[in-house]
């Protein structure tokens, strides 16, 4: 078996998003690595009880980890700075923004960003998501061959 895949699940404020993304990524893709980051602790925390074996808190945190992602999933803000109520700091879009990870980003109609089309309540995202995660998990394997 080769290198296992680096899915990094990112969030901040109260990580509910973060957790939903680890739950059902540990139910559909057993067979990669998850890290997440929060960009407080208390989101880090929710996420580390979802299933997440390597988590880390904080900007230089999230730097880092977006280094070492093939993989990069959470809330559209992540990649826009000031976002999530002041807690993505311009160096942490810029991390993410800057990636060679692929990114699987979630469209939220919140701080002050509207996403058109967007059903606020809609679990299909969270769906389509994974699904995507889980061809370009697929992909990676079969190129790493």
């Amino acid at each position: 078996m080769g290198k296992r895949i680096n899915l990094l699940v990112i969030d901040g404020q109260g990580g509910r998003l973060g957790q939903r993304l680890i739950e059902e990524a540990i139910d559909k893709i057993p067979d990669i690595s998850i890290t997440c980051v929060g960009t407080n602790s208390f989101a880090t925390e929710r996420m580390i009880k979802s299933g997440a074996k390597s988590a880390a808190t904080g900007e230089n945190a999230m730097i880092v980890a977006c280094r070492n992602a093939d993989i990069i999933t959470g809330p559209l803000g992540i990649a826009i700075a000031d976002s999530l109520m002041g807690e993505i700091s311009p160096a942490m879009a810029n991390a993410v923004g800057q990636s060679a990870a692929q990114r699987v980003l979630i469209p939220m109609n919140l701080c002050d960003t509207y996403v058109a089309g967007i059903n606020p309540s809609s679990t299909a995202i969270i769906k389509d998501a994974i699904e995507k995660i889980q061809s370009l998990v697929e992909a990676m394997k079969d190129n790493a061959k």
